[in-house]
């Protein structure tokens, strides 16, 4: 999910600077079941979680060439109340040889990396009676030391709760916020270590051993539908949030034990799904409702002003790379572009995809894995 550091932020220098005419390299392609899980790469393996029939499936894919190094199967019913994609929405997450899932019904699991062997796993909705919800669970799980943190929305004081990442024994529970589609980030924060969750209702800052709420916002449209998808952004010393619906974009910062508002604005970056990226005091990412066409966006971290705006995308999600971006549109055009304040400036382009996209893509090692409702491709940007 966005990287080991939750930030969309790809570390390494290894990225070609221009593509063949023909486009970068293709790979390997698999074909895939449903859902808006984003593949995920650790230790040699990608991790994919999707929905094959009336299952959700974890597989370990060989890098190589897409193969099957195993998989783990469970039963789901889960039927979208709006006629979305019926399959996992939440991005897996690895750590300390073991892969950590949320499917869209709130079945939360623990596998071996190794061969996929379960050791342990917890019906979330059940255990905390958790209503369904618009669109079924989507927060990626965060592990950070020996604990597990999601943001279940149980409504009697387990709208977050924190695992043991080993056994899923509960070690806490806070609030009675309701799940979001964001999924919590780790960071230092106000000079401790935090766990931020953008909620339903707001931002949540908690102390990750005990769960006692150090700071808290609340951000949200006034609108029964509001999606929290995108995830906080720690820069800094402040924190940025943006949400749809009409709720905008908001800069705090604590200050005396509360968070000061630095800014906010509702026309300056309404992310609906997608997170921004930040890049030398801007950000960049996508303005407004998916299903009414969006705009690429470069704002000014310090006030929120708008130095430009882009259409033509309709939807898509932004990597920032080498100190360039990588925009993967909806309609599967792959778009390598200046990170600069100044204009917006193409530098290549390349049909990988057809279809509609709307996973996050996954780079690691300079392969970009990509997949739409049906397909997974592996993407050569090496120089």
């Amino acid at each position: 999910m966005l990287g080991p550091r939750r930030d969309g932020t790809y570390q390494s220098d290894d990225l070609a600077a221009s593509w063949p005419a023909s486009g970068p390299p293709i790979l390997w392609r698999k074909k895939v079941g449903s859902g808006f899980s984003n593949v995920v790469v650790a230790n040699g393996t990608a991790i994919l979680f999707h929905r094959l029939g009336e299952e959700e499936v974890v597989e370990a894919l060989d890098l190589r060439d897409g193969g099957s190094r195993w998989t783990y199967r469970y039963p789901t019913a889960y039927r979208d109340d709006f006629g979305f994609d019926p399959g996992p929405r939440a991005s897996p997450a690895v750590s300390g040889g073991q892969v950590y899932t949320f499917g869209a019904e709130g079945v939360l699991h623990c596998l071996r990396l190794a061969d996929g062997k379960k050791v342990w796993s917890l019906d979330t909705h059940r255990k905390f009676n958790v209503p369904k919800g618009f669109f079924g669970a989507a927060c990626s799980p965060l592990v950070d030391g020996s604990r597990l943190f999601l943001n279940v929305g149980g409504p009697d004081h387990a709208g977050l709760v924190a695992f043991d990442k080993d056994t899923g024994r509960v070690l806490w529970t806070a609030t009675g916020d309701e799940a979001g589609y964001s999924s919590p980030i780790a960071a230092r924060f106000a000079g401790r270590r935090r766990i931020l969750f953008f909620t339903r209702e707001g931002l949540q800052v908690a102390d990750p051993k005990t769960g006692e709420i150090a700071f808290a916002k609340r951000w949200r449209s006034r609108s029964r539908a509001t999606v929290n998808a995108a995830l906080p952004l720690v820069i800094g010393k402040s924190v940025f949030l943006s949400a749809s619906y009409g709720t905008g974009a908001v800069l705090l910062r604590p200050s005396g034990g509360k968070l000061e508002t630095l800014w906010s604005s509702g026309d300056a970056l309404s992310n609906h799904y997608a997170t921004s990226v930040h890049h030398k005091g801007f950000l960049y990412g996508f303005h407004g409702r998916q299903e009414y066409g969006q705009e690429l966006r470069c704002i000014d971290l310090r006030d929120g002003s708008v130095r430009w705006s882009h259409t033509g995308f309709r939807a898509g999600t932004v990597t920032l790379a080498g100190g360039r971006l990588l925009i993967l549109a909806e309609d599967g055009r792959l778009i390598m572009a200046e990170a600069s304040p100044d204009r917006f400036k193409i530098l290549n382009q390349a049909k990988i995809l057809g279809g509609v996209v709307r996973a996050f893509p996954a780079l690691a090692n300079g392969i970009l894995y990509a997949r739409n409702e049906n397909l997974l491709v592996a993407v050569d940007l090496r120089k």
